[in-house]
Parts: C-alpha cells; sequence; structure tokens
C-alpha cells in the first residue's frame, strides 16, 4: 500500500468533518470509525487506527481554523486584558510541547472518555502530575500512573485486576446519560488550564474565556478523536497542532534572532 492510500474502509476528510459536528451537538461513547482497525480493547485504543497523514490532515485543518477565525479574537481579548503569554521565544520548550503535553495532558483530560471508571482515581493523579509540570519525577510518576492505567491489557478478562478499572451496569447507565455534560466540561477545563500561560496585568472574567478560544476548539477535536479513533491518535493529533506554531516561531527566529532579545 503507498504511503499515501487511503484505506477501503476510512472515511473521507468531509465524512469525519460532518461526523464530528454531530458528536459535538450529541456526545456519545459509541462505536470508532473504520480505519485499520476497530474495537474497544486497550491495545487497539494506543493504536493510531487511521493513516498518520489524516491526523496531519486535522491539524492542519485547526491551524488554519485558530489562525483566521479564533486566534484573532484571543488576540484582541489579549489586548484588553493586558495578558502576555509566558512563552519564553529564547528558549522553546520543543520537549514540553511535543512529548510532555500531547501524553499527559491526554491521559489527563480524554483517557476517561471511553474509561469513566477511570475518573475516580487516574484523573485526579495525573492532573497531580500535570500540576507538577515536566520533570523527571513527574515523568516517573506519569509513567507509572500510565502503566497501572493498562495494566488490564496484559490479563485475561474477568480477572481481579479489571475490576478497578471497569464501571457496574448501573454506573454505566449512569456514564452514559451524564456523558454529553462530561464531554463538554472536559474540553472547557482544557481550555481553561491554558490560562495559566498567560501573565495578566489586568483582569476582566467577562474576556478570559475569549484567550482560550483555540484550546477549546482544539479540545474538542482531540475529544471526538479518542472517543472515535483511540487515544494513540488523540496522543499524535495533539503532537502535530503543537508542532506548528513552535516551528513557525523558530523558522521566524531563525530568519531574525533580534526577536528573541527585542
Amino acid at each position: 500500500m503507498s504511503l499515501f492510500q487511503r484505506p477501503a474502509d476510512l472515511p473521507t476528510m468531509g465524512q469525519e468533518i460532518v461526523d464530528f459536528l454531530r458528536f459535538v451537538v450529541r456526545p456519545r461513547p459509541g462505536p470508532r470509525l473504520g480505519g485499520r482497525r476497530a474495537g474497544a480493547c486497550i491495545q487497539t485504543d494506543l493504536s493510531l487506527n487511521a493513516p498518520w497523514w489524516r491526523l496531519a490532515h486535522w491539524a492542519v485543518l485547526l491551524w488554519l481554523v485558530n489562525l483566521f477565525v479564533f486566534a484573532p479574537m484571543a488576540l484582541s481579548a489579549a489586548d484588553a486584558t493586558g495578558a502576555q503569554h509566558r512563552l519564553d521565544l529564547q528558549n522553546l520548550p520543543w520537549m514540553t510541547a511535543l512529548i510532555w503535553a500531547p501524553i499527559i495532558e491526554e491521559f489527563t483530560f480524554r483517557y476517561a472518555l471511553r474509561r469513566p471508571a477511570m475518573l475516580w482515581w487516574f484523573v485526579p493523579f495525573m492532573a497531580s502530575i500535570l500540576a507538577q509540570g515536566a520533570g523527571a519525577a513527574s515523568g516517573l510518576m506519569a509513567a507509572a500512573a500510565v502503566l497501572l492505567a493498562l495494566a488490564p491489557a496484559w490479563y485475561p478478562a474477568g480477572h481481579r485486576w479489571h475490576a478497578g478499572w471497569r464501571l457496574s451496569w448501573r454506573g454505566r447507565r449512569l456514564a452514559r446519560r451524564a456523558y454529553p455534560w462530561l464531554f463538554h466540561a472536559v474540553a472547557l477545563i482544557f481550555a481553561a488550564v491554558h490560562l495559566f500561560n498567560f501573565r495578566f496585568n489586568g483582569m476582566s472574567l467577562v474576556l478570559l474565556p475569549l484567550l482560550v478560544l483555540p484550546q477549546w476548539v482544539t479540545g474538542l477535536v482531540l475529544g471526538w478523536m479518542r472517543v472515535r479513533r483511540g487515544i494513540g491518535a488523540s496522543i499524535v493529533l495533539h503532537a502535530f497542532f503543537n508542532s506548528g506554531p513552535l516551528v513557525l516561531i523558530g523558522l521566524v527566529l531563525y530568519l531574525d534572532p533580534q526577536l528573541a532579545v527585542g
């Protein structure tokens, strides 16, 4: 198969966009999209379940939408609130943006979207690791937490390890009813966390949500990708999305190094 050949069971980009819009209106923990693999097992969840270039298409779409629609609104809000981004132009966070953030943030915010039993112990644990920031100690803690979350993959169905990783029948019914609220709450919290990327000289609570509109929209797409493709696909899309601004900033600084100290 060619590197860019579309698998027969892979929806077109247009079909995926329509599916995303329908999903946002009515979120559900329903079946995966057609693709290379489908199923509910953890091994499948970690796979991309789609060609890498389809994830790149989604990253490009997000860049364009954010650049021409939501970024101007965010910049206007930043000017109005006196907000300044904490990004250090002399030390671009390549490892944090391309490895740490995609893995830690996806497991923290979106892993439980298909495994709601993880809400009670795994998500709080990952949130505490996220709050610590990138580092050797937090990285080891994150690795241990992820391995623990994936433990049932190495045991047969019905093994005692599965008990703490699955909801009861009653719990599943409750989770399904509350699922739309859960999905949209996750996207909003994900966006709100990115307010910590700014320093504020003034404060206008009304305008603060506008600062993180790009992250909110991106969070919706990543949530849909996690449910419909898997956590592996959402991690890779997250990394693709973060790479765009960093590459652009790095290129501009390479062409005009004085901007980093200006």
